[in-house]
């Protein structure tokens, strides 16, 4: 197939789950894709397609990121959509959680991220065009027990993409976050998790980290279906600043929305008697 005005499209993380399928369905589409990942064997195939480039590339390395960029806009001669995709996941309590592995999260999942970001922003500045679709979670949006310091590290990314949305939609810039809710990938059966579980914690955490590894292969999310309405929303007229993907996350959300609405207006008299008099 061939796009009538194809864009290029550099997605990180493609080895695997989201990434991949993402980079498959913009190449059927006829879209010109920068298919990235740390080790570049398992997205070797994908360059048969004419439209492809294949880059090697650790997102915690901004030097790294950079260099991407610039192998982009000598093939491809521009990048207009960038896709944060890498990512990984770790399970449990956040007491469980030691600070290597938390902060291990926050390098790839929100450092990582930032990386990119830096390293696209002045292209797109200059072009005043491009679209940033950072990927984060239903877990960036709704605190989900078992992955407290993952679901942190996609808080910090989806606080980052609405500043940054507000910085640069002046300039021709759009931001989307996509949170998906469980899908078909590897995640689940892949994310490290802690080696001395807390009794007290297996009633909640625990049995969450369980109720993760029972799921794979069975959850609702179907991650091509996915990846063409990640294309769909990025293509639109008026992209969405949020697509969440998935009965799960679109349920989570309203409820999410819900409750915060009903407890500012219970505690809005209280809230608004913070400030100074008015005179």
């Amino acid at each position: 197939m061939s796009a009538k005005n194809p864009k290029v499209w550099l997605v990180t993380g493609c080895s695997t789950g989201f990434g991949r399928y993402i980079a498959e369905h913009l190449l059927d589409a006829g879209e010109k894709v920068v298919v990235t990942a740390r080790k570049t064997d398992n997205i070797a195939d994908l360059e048969q397609s004419g439209n492809a480039l294949i880059l090697p590339l650790d997102v915690t390395d901004r030097e790294q990121c950079q260099l991407a960029v610039k192998a982009a806009v000598a093939r491809f001669g521009r990048v207009d959509v960038l896709i944060n995709n890498a990512g990984i996941g770790f399970f449990g309590a956040i007491e469980e959680t030691d600070e290597e592995d938390a902060r291990r999260l926050f390098d790839v999942n929100f450092f990582g991220t930032a990386n990119a970001i830096h390293a696209v922003l002045p292209h797109m500045r200059a072009r005043r065009s491009g679209t940033i679709v950072n990927m984060t979670s239903i877990g960036g949006l709704v605190g989900c027990t078992g992955v407290g310091y993952y679901c942190a590290t996609k808080f910090a990314v989806e606080g980052l993409s609405d500043t940054l949305r507000a910085e640069v939609e002046p300039l021709g810039i759009n931001v989307m976050t996509v949170e998906p809710s469980a899908f078909r990938t590897e995640w689940a059966g892949s994310s490290d998790e802690v080696c001395a579980a807390i009794d007290d914690y297996d009633s909640t955490a625990g049995e969450a980290r369980r109720a993760y590894h029972a799921s794979v292969g069975k959850q609702a999310g179907d991650p091509a279906r996915a990846a063409k309405a990640i294309r769909e929303a990025v293509l639109a007229p008026e992209p969405p600043h949020h697509l969440l993907l998935g009965n799960d996350a679109a349920d989570a959300a309203l409820k999410k929305a819900d409750a915060l609405k009903a407890n500012v207006l219970a505690w809005e008299a209280l809230s608004r008697s913070a400030d100074f008099p008015a005179n």
